[in-house]
């Protein structure tokens, strides 16, 4: 009878994970006409295709790393004030908001402030004589998009990464201080050591969230696919070849592979962290 409890929940996993996936890797091996190819994936390797997942792979890359630095640098700024302080409530309140601010709103936050006729454009060109889009539509490009994503990567570092360093127990920092070490003793020897693993998951993941995010830059790329989300979409918008439909699963189980691996090496290094908060 405990079983019926969770048929609700994995009827709703059976439906649109289970299914969705398995139907991305059967027609991943498939041709036009049902019979079994590995040409989708050999695609993969090589002309735009390849570049798609390159250039996301870049993406994701830079986007994780500045969030993970700034994230972590306001996530220690937080952790050493008062635990109740008005800043922290603030900025973990904030973070919790804007972690999930993406997709269209954010695009269009972003065109109304920093794009062609947004109001800070207009107002340091008027101003100043400031053009931003004098060296092109950079906001378009990736150059835009790693601005962009890196705007909600902060907050989810944030997120992540502060109960990480709540963890730190003052008796470490107390003991490294009786023994007469000092601070960059204290951080070489037992807080950096401590706070890596969580540290290195919490970059994993934020590249995972990059690397599969989509309408953020459907909604600021119209033309053209520099990322595999976007190309995808061209396969599922029907802006493809005929017969080429199956590439478009091959590109999503390309992206499965992808963010598999990093989210298995992620709960890898949350299992290492989590014997220290024991």
């Amino acid at each position: 009878m405990a079983w019926l409890v969770v048929v609700p929940f994995l009827a709703y996993v059976g439906t649109f994970l289970l299914y969705p996936t398995v139907l991305v890797l059967a027609g991943s091996f498939q041709d036009s006409d049902g019979a079994f190819t590995l040409a989708n994936l050999a695609d993969l390797t090589r002309g735009v295709y390849l570049q798609a997942f390159l250039r996301s792979v870049e993406l994701s890359a830079i986007t994780a790393l500045l969030g993970a630095v700034f994230g972590a640098l306001l996530s220690w700024a937080v952790a050493v004030g008062k635990p109740e302080g008005l800043l922290r409530r603030v900025v973990v309140a904030g973070a919790g908001v804007l972690a999930q601010f993406g997709g269209v709103p954010l695009a269009f936050a972003f065109l109304a402030t920093i794009g062609f006729q947004g109001f800070v454009t207009q107002f340091l060109r008027d101003s100043f004589g400031v053009d931003l889009f004098a060296t092109g539509a950079w906001l378009f490009e990736l150059p835009g998009l790693t601005l962009v994503y890196t705007f909600f990567q902060i907050p989810l570092m944030v997120i992540v990464f502060l109960p990480a360093l709540d963890g730190l127990r003052p008796q470490w920092r107390e003991a490294v201080d009786s023994l007469g070490g000092s601070s960059w003793t204290y951080w070489r020897h037992v807080g950096g050591p401590i706070l890596l693993p969580a540290f290195l998951g919490s970059l994993l993941l934020l590249f995972a969230n990059a690397f599969s995010a989509y309408a953020t830059a459907a909604a600021l790329v119209s033309q053209g696919s520099p990322i595999v989300p976007l190309q995808i979409r061209g396969f599922l918008t029907g802006e493809v070849l005929l017969g080429q439909e199956n590439l478009g699963k091959a590109l999503g189980l390309g992206m499965v592979v992808v963010v598999g691996v990093a989210m298995g090496l992620y709960a890898l290094l949350q299992r290492r962290f989590a014997r220290w908060q024991r």
